[in-house]
């Protein structure tokens, strides 16, 4: 299951998975375009990317942000996603 984690102003959608067995987490960007989507996978903690179709200058800013957030991305896909909780 993914669960949804940001939506920047592009309408780029970040979402994550649950922790596995293994204590991975994999984290999914996607950008509409006019002709489908731009796509990245990156599995954590290791830092595993798969990208299709983002320039080399869109991977600095969305590896920053998957960085600025592992712990979120951590904490949260053992705790089933963001809840209206985590705001209040």
């Amino acid at each position: 299951m993914m669960y949804p984690f940001m939506t920047l102003n592009d309408d780029t959608e970040i979402t994550h998975s649950e922790m596995y067995c293994d204590g991975s987490v994999k984290v999914c960007i996607e950008t509409p375009t006019d002709n489908g989507f731009k796509s990245a996978e990156c599995w954590l903690p290791m830092y595993r990317w798969e990208v299709h179709g983002y320039s080399w200058l869109e991977m600095q800013y969305l590896r920053h942000l998957v960085i600025k957030n592992e712990e979120l991305f951590m904490k949260y896909s053992q705790d089933g996603g963001i809840t209206c909780a985590d705001y209040f």
